[in-house]
């Protein structure tokens, strides 16, 4: 039972970490009308970079 809850936890926090780090930088793009290729690629790579750390 405890390895069924660990798991658990395991799988949501790098989520929830993932789905904040998204919230912010859209955060910080929404007020503007024009966003560089780079800056989504820079966030995509940061998200990948953050779920792919916490899996291995």
């Amino acid at each position: 039972m405890t390895e069924v809850t660990d798991i658990e936890v395991t799988t949501i926090e790098p989520l929830d970490e993932a789905l904040a780090l998204i919230d912010e930088g859209l955060g910080g793009l929404s007020e503007r009308q024009l966003v560089s290729a780079s800056e989504v690629a820079d966030l995509l790579l940061d998200v990948r970079m953050l779920l792919s750390s916490k899996d291995s």
